[in-house]
């Protein structure tokens, strides 16, 4: 019999962003942090420009798609030029956007990220206007046949609570990466992670909803909310469980990093595009790993985004059971 294909539906907003890359975006160190400084009134010179789309569901959306997976992107956008642009690219990438509605009320989202020769940036974001909770323009019912529903960047836990309860209702398997807004709410966030599958989270992130001091910690605690927990921990690697066996992760490969944006949804998206099809949590971390890494490499959060059947090497990792 053949194997069905996974549909993965990715939910929240969209960006148009153009990247401003300088060598006099030096950053300055203070203390433990650095600051971009741009001096009033001067006029800086600019070595590279660049426009690309982002947004953490379009992003995941694209993983999917390069994977080979059914990708749809579901959301609110506007008439604006910027979520015609968005459109396109989604469309040229082969992401179903056949549920997304264009409204005249609604706007993508636009970041100016300035990015140092480090690779570090620093990004100028207008959030734009996107659907309210009971919004009639978005559509939750399309979720009724998918697989899997990745919600990202809602900006609302209630729109959350709305997007989890559904997916529960229909069977659909949820993967979480949640943003500040709802971490900003750990009490209402808990209770949500009941009907979450996977839940993807950085190490500060995790010490908002359980207690731990290192990443394994934070990970067996997780495991009392969510059947497969992962705490990733910068330049440190990564953790994560099934529940079954715990792996740690280091670095897949030392590369020049050019633009950190869009790690974290090329590590997340890379490993929900290997755990829907079956793989295991050895072969889905590998491979979040080298999506993440390759991101880097490029200016934009796409451009670097893997394609089905490329070849993956070993990467420093060890697994034990729990």
């Amino acid at each position: 019999m053949a194997q069905v294909t996974p549909k993965v539906i990715a939910i929240g907003k969209a960006t148009q962003d153009v990247f401003l890359r300088s060598d006099e975006f030096d950053p300055t160190i203070q203390g433990d942090v650095a600051y971009e400084q741009l001096p009033l009134g001067a006029k800086l010179e600019v070595q590279d420009l660049l426009f690309s789309t982002g947004g953490n569901a379009t992003n995941v959306a694209v993983t999917i798609a390069r994977q080979g997976l059914h990708s749809e992107y579901l959301w609110v956008l506007g008439e604006d030029m910027a979520s015609g642009s968005i459109l396109r690219e989604l469309d040229h990438e082969g992401v179903d956007t056949s549920g997304v509605v264009q409204s005249p009320d609604m706007q993508a989202g636009y970041g100016t990220i300035l990015l140092a020769p480090t690779g570090e940036r620093t990004i100028l974001s207008y959030h734009g206007v996107g659907p309210k909770p009971g919004d009639r323009h978005l559509d939750l019912t399309r979720i009724k046949g998918a697989d899997w529903v990745y919600p990202s960047a809602l900006h609302s836990i209630e729109l959350l609570n709305d997007v989890i309860s559904l997916a529960a209702e229909h069977g659909a398997k949820v993967m979480l990466n949640p943003d500040s807004k709802e971490l900003e709410q750990p009490d209402k966030l808990r209770p949500l992670l009941e009907d979450v599958e996977v839940l993807c989270v950085n190490k500060d992130e995790a010490k908002l909803l359980v207690e731990g001091e290192n990443s394994e910690e934070l990970v067996r605690h997780l495991l009392n909310f969510v059947p497969v927990a992962i705490v990733s921990d910068g330049p440190n690697g990564v953790v994560a469980s099934d529940g079954k066996t715990i792996i740690t992760a280091g670095m897949y490969e030392d590369v020049t990093v050019v633009d950190r944006l869009g790690a974290g949804d090329a590590f997340a998206s890379g490993f929900l595009s290997q755990w829907a099809v079956g793989k295991s949590l050895k072969e889905a971390i590998v491979f979040a790993s080298a999506n993440s890494t390759s991101v880097v490499t490029k200016v934009g959060a796409k451009d670097g985004i893997l394609h089905q059947g490329v070849n993956l090497h070993e990467m420093p990792l060890e697994e034990k059971a729990l």
